[in-house]
């Protein structure tokens, strides 16, 4: 009797070591569809999806380029590296309106008192459509806003019919003593229009939080109930303020908020120019943005925009390690998702070498 028992608490204890190897090799064991860290990896490319991005470049600041991508990762400069638009000038920020035509919002500085807006049919023409010119007199809650916008973004709420504009205005002026304090005086205004003729309100500020943004990005929240704010940190960085100079996200439950304090940063510091885009397999989310001025830019990866977002290496020199790649000086751009006939479309009228 005491034999069985031994053997029966032998069988036990092997069986427990079994399962307990089996429940860590399980762990260690890659998901099906990814690979081992470090490992080569071949992107997904969904036969239907590409990617643009509307772009400025190092070397010519705030005129119009075009890079593409089929997989959202690696991208190429089309055009034979020539701007796309003779007229625009800006930070390039597209939309697609409710009529289903692009939007385009630009301005020629930041003491430029317009935003100004084109409009095209097929990403490959664009027109002037108008522009609007912001009443920063007065603005509550961000007393002596001086006349300056700046990089205004468009985002197109469909729900609504409602375009938001965004940009950033700062209430001190530049001192060469202090040349911080501007960007730390820098908030984000908004705008809303049906139409992006008439304007139905003053400037007002989208956060009511006490800190610097810029470049602010709004996004439907992928839960489908709210909307997120992608902005940058812009205080400076401290042992007191280590958030500072980083791409960060705030998520409401309605266009305008109330938005509370962003969470983490998702980039280092001294990086800018946020934009986003869904993965060609639709499973998760990746923010691109710049290390300025003009330097690189870099990718986070996220399952969803609340996170974890974890950084992609690219652009390092060693093809091996790339997880993306894209074309040297490429600065502050708009990445849309655009469908493959789209996409052979602009590629198409945007031949590297120029028709004879």
């Amino acid at each position: 009797m005491k034999f069985s028992f031994q053997r029966s608490a032998l069988a036990f204890s092997v069986g427990v070591a079994i399962a307990a190897a089996a429940s860590a090799a399980a762990q260690m064991a890659p998901v099906v569809g990814e690979v081992s860290p470090g490992a080569p990896e071949t992107p997904y490319i969904d036969p239907n999806k590409a990617y643009l991005l509307a772009h400025m470049t190092k070397e010519r600041y705030g005129v119009l380029y075009y890079s593409v991508s089929l997989d959202g990762l690696h991208w190429r400069r089309i055009n034979g590296g020539r701007p796309v638009s003779d007229d625009y000038h800006g930070h390039a920020s597209i939309a697609r309106g409710g009529d289903g035509r692009y939007y385009l919002a630009g301005n020629k500085s930041d003491d430029d008192p317009f935003v100004r807006f084109w409009v095209s049919d097929d990403l490959v023409r664009w027109t002037p459509f108008g522009t609007y010119q912001p009443d920063l007199k007065d603005v509550p809650g961000h007393v002596n806003a001086l006349q300056r916008v700046g990089a205004p973004k468009l985002y197109f709420d469909a729900p609504s019919n409602t375009f938001l504009v965004t940009w950033h205005t700062p209430n001190v002026p530049w001192i060469r003593q202090d040349p911080e304090r501007i960007w730390s005086s820098q908030r984000t205004l908004y705008a809303t229009s049906r139409d992006l003729k008439t304007f139905e309100s003053k400037p007002k500020l989208l956060f009511d939080w006490d800190i610097a943004t810029i470049d602010t990005t709004i996004v439907r929240h992928d839960n489908g109930k709210g909307y997120c704010a992608i902005v940058k940190d812009e205080r400076y960085p401290s042992f007191n303020w280590t958030s500072g100079k980083t791409v960060r996200i705030s998520c409401a439950p309605s266009l305008l908020g109330p938005y509370p304090m962003p969470g983490p940063p998702i980039s280092p510091n001294f990086r800018e120019a946020p934009t986003l885009i869904r993965a060609p397999n639709d499973r998760e989310w990746l923010m691109y943005y710049e290390q300025y001025a003009g330097v690189s830019y870099g990718v986070s990866k996220a399952p969803r925009l609340e996170g974890p977002w974890y950084q992609l290496q690219g652009n390092s020199g060693v093809e091996r390690w790339n997880r993306f790649e894209m074309p040297a000086g490429t600065r502050h751009g708009s990445m849309i998702e655009i469908s493959r006939k789209q996409y052979d479309a602009i590629v198409s009228a945007f031949p590297d070498k120029p028709a004879r």
